[in-house]
This record gives structure tokens, C-alpha cells and sequence, in this order.
């Protein structure tokens, strides 16, 4: 969760040139150019001409281009029910789908473009400890003080999550931690990609050490959220927990 991680060292340290005679040579150069085309044959017209238009429009595609980039158009979308169903007397191609999209439980794929992933609950797991379970409520935002952790010690942080529907792309966590209104750490770690099932997932971040001290101790107030490549948002949980002595 990276509870803490910043308060250590916050407790710490706390074309071309234009000349003068260039009117003057435009009569002789329009003269010129007409001698020249009416000796040229077809062909080199047409390949002088063409040379000249494409000089003149390379502007012009250069801003149609950007035009089309700022406006690309993927195509029609379909759910990933429809996706699985397409082909499906294709047995090379069904291979292909299921390699790519791995195991998907088909009870658990709606009619929806949009993934849906539910957070379960969050655990925080200790070496000799039972592993604190902390339920997500409803609101998303827990009553008073959610959970105590005990100074200097090492811990990690678990979550168990729900995918439905569709498959959600880039699962990230991120969270803010502050202390007396100030910030003093901010994390974010990429979950991954998961396709819908019926069994929930888990992801256990890395190992972390609470700081430890008498600036450390105290109360403190953190926003956790659940966002995918899209930021779509699947939650947004604003909590405060305590750093003590001792586990309670």
C-alpha cells in the first residue's frame, strides 16, 4: 500500500534569397518557361506538372493527416460474448482466441462493452500475524479509523477483485497517503490484464516496512483508487489509519 514509505525520509529531513532585382527578371522567366513547355513533348509536361502538384499539396496532405489522426475511427466495437462467438466452426481461429484470451468463464460474460471489476476486499498480510481483512463497504469510504499498523514492522498489502463482462485492460492502484495535511507518499502499481470469471483474482504487492520513530506515530489519511487504460474509475476508497507502538 505504501502506507508510509515517504514518511522515513520526511521525518528525516522534514528556399530562397529574394533579390532586389527580382521583378525585374519574372518577364524573362515567364518567357523561358513558355519555350520550354511548347519544346517539351506529352510525357514531360505531364511529369512537370505532376512534380509542381505535388510540391504544391504537401501542405495540405501534412494537415490532412494530423486531421485524420485526431479523428481515427476503430470501427464498429462488439462485446467480448460476440467476439468468442464469431468463427466459431473455425478451429485454428478458436485456438487463437483462446491463447490470447486465456480461460474465460462464459457465465461470467455479459452483453456489455464495458468490463465491470468489483473490489472485494483488501488484506494486510504480516509475517506471525493473522492477515488483516478489511471489507470494502458500499460508500466506498470506511467510518472513522480503518486499520492500525505497528511501527517498523513488515507488510504487504493483498487485494482480492471481481471481473465481469469484459475484459479490463490495464488494472492499475494507486495511492496517496498525507499526515497532518501534508503529502508524504504516493505509489502506483500496475495490477495487470484480466479477462471475466467467476473466481475472484488476488494481487499481493511488494513487501514493505512501516517507519518507526516519534514523528512517525499518528494518525493518517489516504485515497486509494482502482483505475483501468482508460481511467475508467472502479473505485475510490478515502480512509485514515493509525501508525502505533504495537499492533491493537
Amino acid at each position: 500500500m505504501s502506507l508510509a514509505v515517504g514518511v522515513v525520509s520526511n521525518c528525516k529531513s522534514m528556399g530562397f534569397d529574394d533579390k532586389d532585382n527580382a521583378g525585374a527578371d519574372v518577364p524573362e522567366a515567364q518567357h523561358v518557361g513558355k519555350t520550354v513547355h511548347e519544346n517539351e513533348s506529352g510525357d514531360e509536361r505531364g511529369t512537370t506538372l505532376s512534380r509542381h502538384m505535388s510540391e504544391g499539396s504537401v501542405g495540405v496532405t501534412e494537415d490532412e493527416d494530423e486531421d485524420v489522426e485526431r479523428k481515427i475511427d476503430l470501427g464498429p466495437q462488439c462485446t467480448l460474448k460476440e467476439q468468442l462467438e464469431k468463427d466459431k466452426d473455425d478451429e485454428s481461429l478458436r485456438r487463437w482466441k483462446e491463447q490470447l484470451l486465456g480461460s474465460v468463464d462464459m457465465n461470467s460474460v455479459g452483453e456489455s462493452l464495458e468490463p465491470e471489476v468489483k473490489i472485494l476486499s483488501l488484506a494486510i498480510k504480516a509475517a506471525g500475524r493473522e492477515d488483516i481483512v478489511l471489507p470494502i463497504p458500499e460508500s466506498g469510504n470506511p467510518n472513522g479509523l480503518w486499520f492500525t499498523l505497528k511501527e517498523g514492522s513488515r507488510y504487504s498489502l493483498m487485494f482480492t477483485f471481481q471481473v465481469s463482462h469484459n475484459i479490463v485492460s490495464g488494472l492499475k492502484y494507486t495511492n496517496t497517503v498525507w499526515k497532518t495535511g501534508i503529502k508524504v507518499d504516493s505509489t502506483k502499481e500496475m495490477i495487470g490484464t484480466f479477462s471475466p470469471q467467476a473466481e475472484p483474482y488476488t494481487h499481493e504487492m511488494p513487501e514493505e516496512t512501516t517507519p518507526s520513530g516519534l514523528f512517525a506515530r499518528g494518525t493518517y489519511s489516504a485515497r486509494s483508487k482502482f483505475v483501468d487504460d482508460d481511467n475508467k474509475l472502479y473505485l475510490e476508497i478515502n480512509y485514515t489509519f493509525d501508525i502505533r507502538k504495537d499492533w491493537l
